[in-house]
C-alpha cells in the first residue's frame, strides 16, 4: 500500500464530490433534518427523544453513507473509471483506502454536524461525554461507507445499489434493539442480532446515554463496529476486478 497513491485517490474523489451539490446536501443535511424531525415528533415527550435520539444519531449517518458510497462507487465501476485506474500501478488496497479516506472525511463532518446540532440545539440529553457520542457516530458512518463500497460490486445499476438497502440495512435496523431490547426477542432473532454490527452501534450509543464514564461495554461495542468496518473494507478490496463486467 502506497500512501501517496492513496491520498491522490482520496483527493480525486473529493474533487468530484465537491461539484455534486445534491450528494453533499444528502450527506450533510439529511441526518440533521431527520433528527430534527424526530425531535418535534416527540415534542411532548422529551424523554422518548432522549432514549431513541442517541441511537438514531448513529443509524442515520450509517444509512446515508451507505447509499452515497454504494452509488458513487458503482458509477465509477460502470463508467470504466475503476478499470482504467486498475490498469495503472495502483494496488487495490490503495484504491479502497483512498475511497474510504475521502468518504471518511465527509463522515467526520457529517457526524460532527449531526451530533453538535442534536446536543446543543435540539437538547438531546446524554449522561456521557459528547465526544464519545461523536466517536460512535463516526464509526457508524465509516461502517456505512465500508458496506457501500462492498455492495457496489454486486450491483449492475444505481437502482440495484439502492435495492441492497432492504437486504443489508433494514434487517439490522429491525434487530438492532432500537424498537425493543434484543434480549426480549425470539431466541433465533436475538442470536442473529448478536452478529450484526448495527446492534453494537446502538449499544454503544446507549452506553453514552446512560453512563458518565467509558465502560467496558462501550469499548467492546466501539471495537466491534471498527473491526466490522475494517473487515468489510478488506472484502471490498477483494471484489475489485481488473475488468468491468
Amino acid at each position: 500500500m502506497n500512501a501517496s497513491r492513496t491520498l491522490a485517490t482520496a483527493a480525486r474523489v473529493l474533487a468530484q464530490l465537491r461539484h455534486d451539490r445534491r450528494t453533499i446536501a444528502l450527506l450533510l443535511l439529511i441526518p440533521v433534518v431527520m433528527i430534527t424531525l424526530l425531535r418535534f415528533v416527540f415534542d411532548a415527550s422529551p424523554q422518548t427523544f432522549d432514549s431513541i435520539g442517541a441511537s438514531l444519531l448513529g443509524i442515520f449517518p450509517l444509512i446515508t453513507m451507505f447509499l452515497v458510497t454504494s452509488i458513487a462507487t458503482l458509477r465509477e465501476r460502470t463508467s470504466g473509471t475503476l478499470e482504467r485506474l486498475l490498469a495503472m500501478p495502483l494496488a487495490k488496497a490503495d484504491l479502497i483506502a483512498g475511497y474510504a479516506l475521502a468518504f471518511g472525511a465527509l463522515a467526520v463532518v457529517q457526524s460532527a454536524l449531526a451530533t453538535g446540532i442534536s446536543l446543543w440545539l435540539l437538547d438531546l440529553d446524554v449522561v456521557g461525554s459528547p465526544w464519545l457520542l461523536l466517536l460512535i457516530a463516526l464509526l457508524d458512518a465509516l461502517l456505512g461507507t465500508a458496506l457501500g463500497l462492498f455492495v457496489s460490486a454486486f450491483a449492475a445499476s444505481e437502482f440495484q445499489a439502492v435495492q441492497f438497502m432492504p437486504a443489508v440495512i433494514f434487517p439490522q435496523l429491525l434487530l438492532c434493539g432500537l424498537f425493543t431490547p434484543r434480549d426480549t426477542m425470539q431466541p433465533v432473532l436475538e442470536a442473529i442480532s448478536n452478529v450484526l454490527p448495527m446492534s453494537y452501534a446502538v449499544d454503544g450509543m446507549n452506553e453514552v446515554l446512560r453512563h458518565t464514564d467509558i465502560t467496558a461495554t462501550f469499548i467492546r461495542d466501539a471495537t466491534i463496529v471498527a473491526a466490522c468496518a475494517l473487515l468489510v473494507l478488506t472484502l471490498g478490496a477483494a471484489t475489485l476486478r481488473r475488468r468491468t463486467a
